[in-house]
């Protein structure tokens, strides 16, 4: 070639690398950086993170001399290299892939680096582009490699992954997903196409303005591991199938990628792009608790922990049927052959071992199955006489331990008979309730029918009237007996409802936690309750000495001097005179009139729900005038309104009747009936069926009157 074809080729040369440079400055502004590479904190230096491409090109173009010889080979991979490096130390995303500088030729204009779909081939490396732009010259030395240059494509890992930008348009919405390296488009299609809805056909992908066919993998776009692309997502019919909005899953919340700063071994910092693996397992719900008050869920733990999944065993399991093997009872009768050997010529056996067998009797078929029947028989025989035996035993133990029972209910009963008729003798020497004084009048009643009847039968005229005046005395005494027994049991009776009614005052409160434990609180009015049960307690007390005494009415008179009314005056003044008289010496047989004032007026003080609001809930008669208009019904006896808690009625009466007061009174004077019997009867059935344990109610709905 001459030397105007060299120079010819060298100033052509010198056009595609103004061109390539041209290029390079319209695909790597500064105004085209993503928002990730703006975002980035500025390390000091006051330099870009990427290096304006035709800053590079002028500075290697003029490195030209005149007389057309290289003394550098600009090339523009160089350029592609700094762009390389510093996409990997400041993660800035650009949208545009490196030149394809395979695609430039020396005989033809660069007009394959405008955008069209033509453009399907895939980058080559830097190397691979520096060596097709010096295919024509062999004689000058080739320049080292650029260590910090792009891996070539075929030695890429497939299995690495990249960040791909998905640019939908024309809403120019941006998708950023984690794809692997090895994936195809056709893939991205088909993922695209579930997540938009619409068809795959209608689907195209763009990069760099051009269409790439479905085959092409992401690592023939010239992407690196942990790299970054941008591909355009458009529709191939626009009018009637546009892309719609993407609108990412619920419940995903994170990014896929991140960038993370970390600093290395020279002080210098280095982006990192992590990508985030999401789980795609759901957490099961298995049950916990809720808080009552800041209604918090607490999960079970085993939800939040997954279950370790079980190692194969390696043991082949198969289902029962196959492991089963059915057995067949055939009878056969196979052939055995005997080999004899006896003396002769050459062979000589000895006889010194030899047994005489003689042949025995002869058993025939018929015998044989009778010997089998016989022993059969006596098997049958031993065994049938083994299980009459266990019957006979078990009828034995049976009935051994019926008697036992019978012995037990025996001495069971008459030991509850004599508790019963002793509890009965006890009831009728010291009477405490109604039922008790029941059945005193009850015994009465049936000793007057038996004088009375024994009279009529045995004597007549005067001696007849005669004995019944007697009878009539004889009963009078004992109507008045019994009313003194009745007059103490109703003083130890009030004495026991008014601590009674103290301590349910001053109880606190109590429910049932739903663990099943129960819980106690104190109120403010349960503890001024308890504080009034103890001061009552304490006045009532006998044998205090005479400080002790002075003692416990001052804290009486501190109580009662917070509210100013005539009972607590009086209370107050009783007080003093008690005092006063203590002083004096008078004896204490002197004071029981004035102490007993003292405690009946602080009681009626305890039952006062302005001084006690405890003892509101307590109170026979309530507060509000407004309840006492509710159940309260008239009793024709004794002409008094009351609640119906002080009428007996019956599920099946229709009308009120008589009081419990009035009807007791009609009771003890003539029918002097005793009912404590069927309440005995009622409650031991009661008992009997809840032993029983198969859920009866008949019993339990029975009422005792």
């Amino acid at each position: 070639m001459d030397s105007n074809g060299h120079h010819h080729k060298h100033f052509h040369r010198i056009v595609i690398f103004k061109r390539l440079a041209k290029m390079a400055d319209q695909e790597f502004p500064d105004q085209d950086l993503t928002d990730e590479t703006q975002d980035q904190p500025d390390d000091g230096r006051g330099e870009d993170p990427v290096p304006k491409a035709d800053d590079q090109t002028e500075g290697k173009n003029q490195e030209v001399t005149e007389e057309g010889r290289e003394t550098e080979t600009p090339r523009v991979e160089d350029t592609q290299k700094e762009a390389v490096v510093a996409e990997g130390e400041t993660t800035a995303e650009d949208p545009t892939e490196p030149i394809n500088e395979d695609d430039t030729h020396e005989d033809e204009p660069v007009q394959h680096k405008t955008k069209g779909p033509e453009h399907l081939a895939p980058a080559p490396s830097p190397v691979q582009a520096h060596q097709g732009m010096e295919t024509e010259k062999t004689a000058e030395p080739e320049p080292d490699v650029d260590p910090t240059a792009q891996t070539p494509r075929s030695k890429v890992n497939l299995e690495a992954t990249a960040t791909v930008k998905f640019v939908l348009m024309p809403s120019g919405q941006v998708v950023t997903q984690a794809c692997v390296l090895g994936q195809t488009l056709e893939q991205l299609k088909q993922h695209f196409s579930t997540e938009l809805k619409m068809p795959v056909n209608l689907i195209l992908l763009m990069f760099d303005g051009k269409t790439m066919t479905d085959s092409m993998t992401l690592a023939d776009l010239g992407v690196g591991p942990n790299g970054t692309i941008q591909l355009e997502l458009q529709s191939a019919d626009p009018v009637n199938t546009p892309i719609k909005a993407y609108r990412p899953r619920q419940e995903y919340h994170m990014p896929d990628v991140i960038t993370v700063r970390v600093q290395a071994e020279d002080s210098t910092y280095k982006d990192v792009v992590v990508e985030i693996e999401r789980t795609t397992r759901k957490k099961p719900f298995l049950g916990g608790y809720r808080h009552k008050k800041t209604s918090v869920e607490y999960h079970h733990a085993s939800a939040q922990t997954m279950q370790k999944p079980r190692a194969p065993s390696g043991v082949e399991r198969n289902c029962r049927d196959t492991q089963t093997v059915e057995q067949h009872h055939r009878p056969q009768q196979t052939t055995n052959d005997m080999a004899t050997q006896m003396t002769a010529i050459g062979v000589f056996i000895s006889n010194m071992e030899d047994k005489l067998v003689r042949p025995k009797k002869y058993t025939t078929a018929d015998e044989y199955h009778a010997m089998i029947l016989t022993q059969v028989i006596i098997l049958q025989k031993y065994y049938r006489r083994w299980l009459a035996k266990r019957y006979v035993a078990k009828l034995k133990e049976d009935k051994r331990k019926r008697l036992e029972f019978e012995r037990l209910e025996e001495i069971r009963k008459k030991k509850e008979k004599a508790d019963r008729i002793k509890k009965e003798f006890e009831r009728r020497m010291n009477p405490k309730n109604k039922e008790d004084f029941d059945l005193l009048y009850h015994a009465l009643e049936k000793w007057r029918l038996e004088e009375l009847e024994r009279i009529n039968t045995t004597l007549s005229g005067a001696e007849r009237k005669a004995a019944l005046c007697m009878l009539l005395d004889q009963e009078t005494q004992l109507i008045a007996a019994i009313g003194r027994h009745k007059i103490e049991a109703d003083g130890e009776n009030k004495d026991m409802r008014i601590q009674d009614f103290l301590d349910k005052a001053a109880a606190p409160k109590r429910w049932k936690g739903f663990d099943g434990k129960a819980t106690e609180m104190d109120t403010p009015f349960t503890i001024r309750a308890k504080e009034l049960r103890d001061i009552y307690n304490s006045i009532n007390m006998k044998y205090l000495t005479q400080d002790e005494r002075l003692d416990v009415l001052l804290t009486l008179k501190h109580t009662v001097k917070e509210h100013d009314c005539k009972l607590t005056q009086e209370i107050i003044e009783l007080i003093d005179r008690e005092a006063d008289l203590l002083m004096r010496g008078v004896k204490e047989s002197n004071l029981d009139g004035l102490r007993k004032r003292i405690s009946t007026l602080f009681l009626q003080y305890i039952k006062t729900p302005t001084f006690n609001p405890e003892a509101a809930k307590l109170l026979k008669v309530p507060q509000d005038p407004s309840v006492l208009r509710k159940n309260i019904y008239f009793c024709p006896s004794c002409n008094s309104y009351l609640p119906s808690t002080d009428f007996a009625i019956s599920s099946n009466s229709r009308s009120v009747g008589k009081c419990r007061r009035c009807e007791k009174i009609d009771n003890d004077a003539r029918i002097r009936q005793d009912y404590s019997h069927y309440r005995y009867m009622l409650k031991q059935l009661r008992k009997a069926e809840e032993h029983y344990g198969d859920g009866s109610k008949i019993a339990f709905l029975l009422q005792a009157s």
